[in-house]
This record gives structure tokens, sequence and C-alpha cells, in this order.
């Protein structure tokens, strides 16, 4: 009686509903930290439970999908903020290659399995579509929280999951207009399909032309007030991506051409900075609405199905993305990585087959089947991402048919290298911090080659006149190509994003292959996380295997403090 009770209370008004979200998600959240899970799963479980099919606490769902909405516009507004148009048409081809064969792949086979389950053909073809689409949203977050965004295989990622998701409109723009012509005579599919594409193509030259003549003028204007900054940032990826919506493309790519306009403006980092929080806040309620749709009561009849569906998309789509990767010159590792991203149906799967379900073409069984078999895969990929470094290590021996003899795509003037055999230095990281080290180890005269797995920071500090290289600290093959034996010192100034040590982190798995090949130089690490227990961190390293923990901010609030007090000794004397 009494939970009967508070529920009734909470249907009283929205705010109260967005209350005991809030409330629940920090719970659930807090359990999951306690048992070192993800931070999505816990959120899609509280949609769960708040969802109809538990307690039905939220009933103004207009509401949680506006403020999921406006997440996902901020999420792809920020990636677009990141992505570099050079970068983009370097990456162009193994994007679309990649996006497209693991699209036709997954689209064939999935058919052939549905027919073989005992689907009909019709039913067959909208299942195997709807698998064809991968989570860009989940995908996207997962990477910022790894700090993998930039990365070649984060990159590669984004790439083909842009592809995706125009493959995504496409499908959605061909089965919306066949509803309409169905009732509509006046309306035709190709008619629909040509206008969006004019429609896309005018977006795009406007982009254009805003990036050349308007955005760098108009955000230095803006940046005197950084609110205001801030507030336009937020009204032009909403603008976008409604525009987007209307003119028949997705949110999710308008938000994107938002951050990609302002991409090349000296205030993106700004931008960034101040508005991943509220990206983040927002984003929650994203994963409760799609915890919040996963319909239970449809999900029991489909049970073997669902399994065998769901172990061909785990599986299959990163073997495949692996396949296409390896044949186009990348290594193992690569492929690996950005293969994992695949391994998960899209919220968009759920669209396509409830619109499928709307016109008469299949069941609501089918559509619990695949609601199934998105609980199942968005919950296994997330794992399969966060832990990615550990079930690389574990799959490694059995990985090598996915990967050419010489993969050439990532030789990356990797004959630096060998071109010297002994540095005194090897720096890991070329961020800010290790930016910094690299330029006081030059000037103190130290011979440093730096390592980083970012391309284009690779090439910033070539042509700044340091050896650097590209190469992933975690690739156990690229460690042993270094040359250790002549080094002093192995620094490791890569950021890492997880509060707290835990066996995948990078620097724990370097230090580990470094004792492996029985370097016996300094091994030295610094830890960037400053609104943690750094000391104990500090601790741990160095129980690790560890000689030197640096900790940046503490370390220069200290020194800060002696200036401080030489300054004011002075002034006394």
């Amino acid at each position: 009686m009494k939970s009967s009770a508070l529920i009734t209370l909470i249907h009283t008004s929205p705010f109260y509903e967005l209350t005991a979200l809030l409330v629940l998600a920090a719970v659930f959240g807090f359990v999951g930290m306690l048992l070192r899970q993800p931070m999505i799963v816990s959120f899609i479980a509280v949609g769960i439970l708040a969802g109809p099919s538990v307690l039905g606490i939220v009933h103004s769902e207009e509401l949680i999908g506006l403020l999921a909405e406006l997440g996902i516009a901020l999420l792809l507004f920020l990636v677009g903020l990141k992505l570099d148009l050079h970068l983009v048409r370097s990456l162009g081809v193994v994007s679309l290659a990649t996006g497209l064969g693991q699209v036709f792949f997954t689209a064939v086979f999935g058919f052939f399995i549905g027919v073989a389950l005992g689907l009909d053909a019709l039913t067959s073809l909208y299942v195997a579509v709807a698998l064809t689409f991968s989570s860009t949203i989940i995908i996207v977050k997962l990477l910022s929280d790894k700090k993998e965004v930039d990365s070649l295989h984060g990159r590669i990622a984004i790439g083909f999951l842009i592809v995706q998701d125009l493959f995504v409109i496409l499908s959605m723009m061909v089965l919306s207009a066949f509803g309409i012509g169905t009732q509509n005579a006046n309306g035709s599919a190709l008619g629909h399909i040509v206008s969006v594409l004019l429609y896309g193509l005018i977006m795009l030259v406007f982009i254009y032309l805003f990036i050349r003549y308007v955005a760098n003028r108009l955000v230095e204007r803006l940046a005197h007030s950084p609110e205001l900054l801030i507030t336009f940032a937020i009204g032009w990826a909403t603008l976008l991506a409604a525009l987007g919506s209307y003119l028949g493309f997705s949110k999710e790519l308008g938000g994107l051409l938002a951050g990609v306009s302002l991409a090349s403006t000296a205030y993106r980092e700004i931008i960034i900075s101040r508005m991943a929080a509220l990206r983040d806040f927002l984003l929650l309620f994203f994963f409760i609405a799609l915890g919040m749709h996963l319909n239970l009561s449809l999900l029991g009849t489909q049970i073997t199905q669902a399994i065998i569906f769901s172990i061909f998309i785990l599986v299959g789509n990163p073997l495949i993305v692996m396949a296409i990767m390896g044949y186009m010159g990348y290594q193992k590792r690569t492929g690996f990585l950005a293969g994992l991203t695949v391994a998960q149906i899209s919220e968009f799967s759920l669209i396509f087959m409830a619109i499928g379900l709307s016109l008469g073409h299949v069941s609501s069984q089918s559509l619990g089947l695949v609601t199934l078999v998105g609980l199942i895969t968005i919950a296994m990929s997330v794992y399969m991402i966060t832990y990615s470094y550990r079930l690389y290590n574990i799959l490694e021996p059995i990985l090598g048919v996915f990967e050419r003899r010489h993969p050439f795509r990532e030789e990356l003037n990797g004959h630096i290298a060998r071109q010297s055999n002994s540095y005194d230095m090897i720096l890991f990281g070329a961020g800010r911090y290790g930016s910094a080290l690299a330029w006081a180890l030059k000037v103190s005269g130290k011979h440093l080659l730096i390592v980083d797995f970012n391309p284009e920071e690779v090439k910033r500090h070539q042509r700044l006149g340091f050896d650097a290289i590209y190469g992933d600290a975690g690739d156990q093959e690229f460690i042993s190509t270094l040359p250790l034996a002549g080094s002093n010192c192995v620094i490791l100034a890569m950021s890492q994003p997880l509060p707290y040590i835990r066996q995948e982190d990078q620097r724990l798995v370097l230090i580990d292959t470094l004792k492996e090949y029985g370097y016996q130089g300094i091994i030295a690490v610094t830890v960037q996380q400053y609104d943690v227990d750094d000391q104990m961190m500090q601790k741990q390293l160095i129980e690790h295997g560890a000689d030197i923990v640096f900790l940046p901010y503490r370390d220069a609030a200290k020194n800060a403090v002696e200036q401080l007090e030489k300054q004011i000794s002075k002034r006394r004397i």
C-alpha cells in the first residue's frame, strides 16, 4: 500500500517523476560503481525498473524523450567539434568500405538466419535490416569515457558508424515514404528520397559557407562572454539537429554537422570542456528512455531465436570489420578494437521494427524478438568495449589471420624508431602534460622518442622537430619493436579516464610488458586525476612496478606555494 501511494504521489507532477528517476539513477549508479560496472548498464536498468514493465513510475514520457533528444544532439555536436575535415578525408575510404561491408554482411546473413529459424521472408528481411544498425550514441559515449575518440580505432569506428547512420536514414526514408505512398497517392518513395538528398546537399553547402565566412568571426565575438558562447553553442547544436530532422535526416547527423561547423574555431576546446557535464546529464535520460521502451512482456517467447541472433551480432559483426580492415592494411589490434563497436544493435532497430508493425508488415512478436536482441547485445557489448584490452590480450594469439604480413596503413614513420639504436627517454602520450614534458626534456638536451595513439598528434610533433611515432601502449607486439635497451627512462604520460586503478588500465599493461621484456631502466608514470585520491593511485602504481609517479596538479600546486613563500619572504626583508 505504501509503495502504491508513493507511486501515485510521483505521478501528480512531472517534477516528482524526474526526481524519482534521478534518485534511482544515483542509487543504481553508486551500486554499479561499487561493482565496477559501466554506468550505461546501471542507467538502462533504471529505465527498465521505472518503465511500464515493472514499476510504471514514468508517465511523462514526452518530457523524458525531449531531454534524451537534447542529450543526443549535444553528444554528436561535441563529437563533431573534434572531427578534422582532413582526417575525415583520410579515413573516408576505410570508413565507407567497413561501414557498407558490415551492413551488407549483416543484412544478407541475418536474412538467411531468420529464414532458417522459421521466420517468413518479409519478417526475416525486416529483422535482418534492423540488425545492421549499431548504436552511435552508446559507442561514442563509451569511447569518450575511455578517452579513445581521438585514437585511430576510435576515429575509424566513428567514421563507419556515420556510414551506418546514413544507411539508417535511407532505410527510414524508404520505409516512411512507402507508408505515405500506401496512404496517399500523391506521394512517392523515390520523390521523397530525391528531395531529402537535395536538402542534404543544400545543408552541406550552407555548412561549408558558414565555416569559410562566418564561424571564426562569430565565435570570436561571442567568446567575450563565456556564458553567451555556451548558450550559442547549445542553440546552434539543437537548431541544426532540428533542421536535420525536419529535412528528413536524423537529429544525430544535424548535431554532428553543427559541431563540424565550429571545429575549426579557436574556442572549440572551451566549448567542449564546458558542455561535457551538461551532455552527460542529458544522456542519462537517453539511457533511461532506452530501458523504459524495452517491453519485457514481449520478450518471453523468442529466447532461443534472440540468443542465436545475438551471438551472430556479437561475433559476426566484429569479425567482418576485422576482415575488411585487415585486408585494407590495418593491424589486427586496430581492427579488433574498432570491430567491437558494432557488436550491438541500435535504438533505431526498434524504431524500424515499430514502423514495420504500424504498416502491418511484421507482428508484435517480431518487435519483441528484436527488442530482446537489443537488450542482450547492448548489455554485452558495453562490457566487451569496456574491457576491450583484456579481451584482446586473451584472443590475440588467434587473430593473426586478420592481419597482413605488412600492415602498411599503420607503418606511420615507424622507421624513426629503427633509425636510432638508442634514445635517452621514451615518452608515451603527447597530450598537454606529455607535450610539456617533451619540450622540457628537449631543452635539457635529452634524445627523446614520443609515442602516441593519435596520428594527428604524431604528425604535429614531427613537424615540431621531435622523433615521434604512432603506437598503442597496450600493444605488446609494438612495444617489442621499440629501442628499449638503450633507454634510461620510459615515461607514461597517457591520460587515464578511470577514477581508480583497474586491471585493464593501459599504464598497468605497459608496466607489465616492460617488465616482461626485461626492461631495467626507470619507469615514470603520471596521474592526472586531481579530483580523486591520487595519492592512493600513486601507491598502487609504485606497488605494481613504477619507480616514479608524477602528480602534475599536486606538484604544480606545491611549486606555486614555494614561489609564493619566496616572494612573501623577499617583501618582508
